[in-house]
């Protein structure tokens, strides 16, 4: 006898809706989990190698949950449905009341050594001071604290300010990257006269004059294994406001072999995620982390980043003040951190769920069996930079060749594997063929003459030659370094760029 079949709801996120035609909400029928995605995948056949390995099982960069709970706590796969269900995909976007170690460890301190404060202090912090369980305590608590955070871009911009106006008395600020006019569209933290300077610099200065009552400081570096040990070493908790895979794996591991709270959010387009990682209870456990949720990361270009997949300007700022509230609960034992719990925030249906989280007992980390017990290659494990050599040489050109082609007595056909929308914000005339078309479009593209394929910023590009290259034999591709961007900024200067 068949099983019987439920009406049931499958969640797409963003970053696989292009394979389900935009759809967001799937209804379809089905008894078990299995066969629900057995059928989502016969309904959308693109989509099922972005969800399912070889072998047929869910990848590891995707979690799925029943609910509110993962079916890794149930019984995988063959979880059973009833009818009504919503089954969620959450995928990798490139974490109690009890006190945490940093709040106990103040806690246990004599009230005489922990800060005091001036009566300008006092002042400026006496709608903290009135909370009841939060009180001059907890603002102590803030002002013995040190906060590092990683990135000072959509995230970064809010928990910073948000932060130093709270009293935390050591706040760090990580970057090595400068202001640009197309960050002024979320990074609230800085102005039109900061376009150029380095941001930990505009960061610094706009902290410094919101809260003279604080320490800031400056490392002007990019975060990496052989500096990220030393650095968050000599901070409390760690707040991850990061736009890549890499990074955001490179600070998980650090802060697990630190020993390190790490306060975790992640925006894409209007959809946010936020949790507390690595958390240690009262009785020295720790919560989940980062590899917990996402073992490894995806493949890359399946996630874009902000930068290629945009986000709206709004979104960064609910996510990060939302960052900067789990960050001073941790610190001042006040609230319940989201421990163990993963918020999904979606701007655009202004909807919000929060899923359980459990310890992964294959984590390389922090399982019973740890394997890996020094930070990595995370180029390398993200899929960036392998090491597996190249079969062949993608060739490249500049700008500057580009313009010198263009103008001679053969120009070349020009390939922008863009998205429309990036299209219509400036483009160099070429054919717009997108990326995730270029299989279905192979009769636009010459087989002879000089084709010049671009992109943004001369990644997407260098993946379509690979491909043309590879399986169908083309010989007469090149890739314009730095694409777009590079052409505004060496050639064309009123050129809009994003």
């Amino acid at each position: 006898m068949s099983a019987v079949q439920h009406t049931i709801r499958i969640l797409i996120p963003s970053p696989l809706r292009k394979f389900t035609g935009g759809e967001s909400r799937i209804d379809l029928q089905a008894d078990t989990v299995a066969s629900a995605f057995q059928r989502l995948t016969a309904l959308f056949p693109e989509l099922a190698p972005h969800v399912l390995d070889e072998a047929g099982k869910l990848r590891e960069f995707l979690r799925v949950y029943l609910g509110d709970e993962d079916i890794q706590a149930l019984q995988g796969p063959q979880t059973a449905l009833q009818q009504g269900d919503t089954v969620s995909i959450v995928p990798a976007i490139a974490g109690g009341s009890a006190a945490s170690g940093i709040a106990a460890a103040a806690a246990e301190v004599p009230a005489d050594s922990l800060p005091t404060f001036s009566r300008q202090e006092l002042e400026r912090y006496s709608r903290h001071l009135i909370i009841p369980e939060f009180n001059i305590q907890g603002q102590r608590k803030l002002k013995a604290a040190k906060v590092l955070v990683v990135g000072t871009g959509g995230l970064g911009a809010p928990l910073l300010q948000y932060l130093a106006a709270a009293g935390v008395g050591t706040l760090g600020i990580l970057d090595f990257d400068v202001v640009e006019d197309h960050n002024l569209q979320r990074q609230v933290l800085f102005s039109t006269a900061d376009v150029g300077r380095p941001k930990v610099e505009a960061a610094a200065d706009r902290i410094r004059g919101l809260n003279p009552y604080i320490e800031v400081r400056v490392h002007q570096v990019q975060l990496t294994r052989h500096n990220a040990l030393e650095i968050l070493a000599d901070y409390d908790v760690i707040a991850d406001g990061t736009d890549n895979f890499p990074t955001r794996y490179l600070v998980n591991d650090a802060c697990v072999l630190l020993g390190k709270v790490n306060v975790y959010a992640s925006i894409f387009r209007f959809e946010g995620q936020l949790s507390v990682f690595n958390y240690r209870f009262a009785d020295g456990t720790r919560g989940p982390n980062y590899r917990d949720l996402f073992p490894t990361p995806p493949p890359p270009g399946l996630v874009p980043s902000c930068a290629e997949g945009g986000v709206i300007g709004v979104l960064p700022g609910i996510l990060g003040s939302l960052q900067a509230n789990e960050v001073i609960k941790v610190i001042s034992g006040v609230g319940e951190p989201l421990v163990g719990r993963l918020m999904l925030l979606d701007a655009a249906s202004m909807e919000t769920r929060t899923l359980k989280l459990r310890a992964n007992p294959e984590n390389p980390l922090s399982g019973p069996s740890p394997r890996q017990t020094a930070l990595i290659d995370y180029e390398q494990f993200c899929g960036i930079n392998p090491t597996k050599p190249r079969t062949h040489t993608t060739r490249s050109i500049t700008v500057q060749t580009l313009q010198e082609w263009l103008s001679g007595s053969e120009p070349p056909v020009v390939i922008d594997v863009r998205e429309p929308y990036e299209y219509e914000i400036a483009h160099l005339n070429g054919t717009l063929i997108p990326k995730a078309t270029v299989e279905d479009r192979l009769d636009a593209i010459p087989a002879e003459g000089r084709v010049v394929v671009h992109c943004r910023s001369g990644v997407r590009s260098a993946d379509v030659i690979n491909l043309l290259e590879s399986k169908y034999g083309f010989g007469n591709l090149y890739n314009l370094e730095g694409g777009i961007l590079a052409w505004a900024r060496e050639i064309d200067p009123g050129m809009a760029t994003y």
